[in-house]
């Protein structure tokens, strides 16, 4: 007899293999080998990672400067496209501070505003 493409005599045969594999004594499961745990990342404290990111805006901001400057006085090794690139970088990045920021002094007074 046939069931979907496989002889039933050849399922009767994989699952006497089967049962004959499991009913082995001393068959121990086999060992899965882990790597060893990494070590934990280092711990990053909020006033670190705060300052690192606005050391990040206030040197985008400056490089923006230093290359409008460059430009306007005829520097030729500063393109007008390289400039208006950084110019655009250091304002997206500063907007973006200034959202972080908004969002700090709102959770800051919600929480202050709760009642205990």
């Amino acid at each position: 007899m046939k069931t979907g493409g496989i002889d039933s005599t050849q399922i009767q045969n994989m699952i006497a293999q089967l049962k004959a594999h499991a009913a082995r004594p001393g068959l121990t499961p086999p060992v899965i080998k882990t790597e060893p745990a990494a070590a934990p990342a280092p711990r990053v404290q909020f006033a670190d990672a705060l300052k690192s990111a606005l050391d990040g805006v206030n040197a985008s901001q400056v490089k923006a400067e230093d290359m409008s400057q460059k430009f306007a006085l005829g520097d030729d090794s500063v393109s007008l496209s390289d400039m208006m690139i950084a110019t655009q970088k250091a304002s997206i990045n500063f907007q973006a501070t200034i959202q972080v920021r908004n969002k700090l002094v709102s959770a800051y007074h919600d929480i202050m505003n709760m009642q205990v």
